[in-house]
């Protein structure tokens, strides 16, 4: 499938974890191919068993951030003229807030919960965002795998970057449905936009 080449609201777009036995070394990843083969097949945070190619979807998302590389520029003051100068600079890696839905079974910090047990734990992990106008029409494990039948069978652009899973922030509402924000750093080059 192609990228998305129409207007449309990125409704079904997805925010999934690699969450291989044995960790890839993190430095030799650059390519879209290394980056899918850690999205083979999905697998349930609440028992879901680690293996090479799996991975795990943030659900219940309510917001994303702005997604991509930021931009090198900084502003530079400069004496006796009416507006500043743009220089180019070093980018900072972001970080990333996600606010969404807070379902507690999914966040407990258990041996059993594997995004519960991510939340500060100080690993790396290799994070993927696909854009999605439209629901892929696979199914089972494979239906949001980065593969033909997976998120191949719609358009989707999608990016890749490795990261730390660093805090999960409650939002208790006593109107509405509580939240939480999740809070990821970045801690490398973001690699994309990819389409399969």
């Amino acid at each position: 499938m192609a990228h998305i080449n129409s207007i449309g609201a990125g409704l079904f777009s997805d925010l999934s974890i690699a969450v291989p036995t044995t960790p890839p070394v993190y430095s030799s990843l650059d390519t879209a191919a290394e980056f899918a083969a850690l999205f083979g097949s999905e697998i349930d945070s609440a028992g879901g068993t680690k293996a090479a190619g799996t991975f795990v979807r943030v659900k219940n998302v309510r917001e994303f951030p702005a997604m991509g590389t930021p931009a090198n520029i900084v502003n530079v003051p400069t004496y006796g003229q009416k507006s500043s100068q743009q220089v180019q600079g070093q980018s900072d890696s972001p970080s990333m807030e996600i606010t969404l839905n807070f379902v507690p079974s999914d966040w407990a910090d258990e041996v059993t919960n594997i995004l519960g047990s991510m939340v500060g734990d100080g690993n790396q992990y290799v994070f993927r965002f696909s854009l999605l106008n439209s629901e892929p029409s696979g199914t089972g494990a494979t239906k949001f795998a980065t593969t033909a039948g997976g998120l191949g069978t719609v358009q989707n652009s999608e990016w890749y970057w490795v990261g730390k899973l660093e805090a999960l922030l409650v939002n208790p509402q006593l109107t509405d449905a509580n939240t939480a924000t999740i809070t990821l750093t970045v801690q490398s080059a973001v690699y994309g936009a990819y389409t399969i």
